[in-house]
């Protein structure tokens, strides 16, 4: 199946990957705490396959560095 897809994909396909509602997920992106790395591209959102493979398998998230930046260390 990996081999048919893209270098990105869809919000609502990696949403169900991960088991919840496409509303959640873009609820999350808005926060900057979706799983994964996403892209914004114009007025669209697309996440990136290799960062969605990589959390699905290490199960370890892989946020979006200009969210993580903000964060300051406890």
């Amino acid at each position: 199946m990996r081999s048919t897809w893209g270098g990105t994909g869809s919000v609502e396909d990696a949403s169900r990957a991960f088991g919840f509602s496409r509303a959640k997920g873009y609820e999350l992106i808005r926060r900057g705490e979706f799983p994964c790395r996403v892209l914004r591209i114009g007025r669209g959102t697309r996440v990136v396959t290799a960062s969605l493979l990589r959390v699905l398998d290490s199960g370890e998230p892989e946020y979006n560095g200009a969210r993580a930046g903000r964060r300051t260390p406890t």
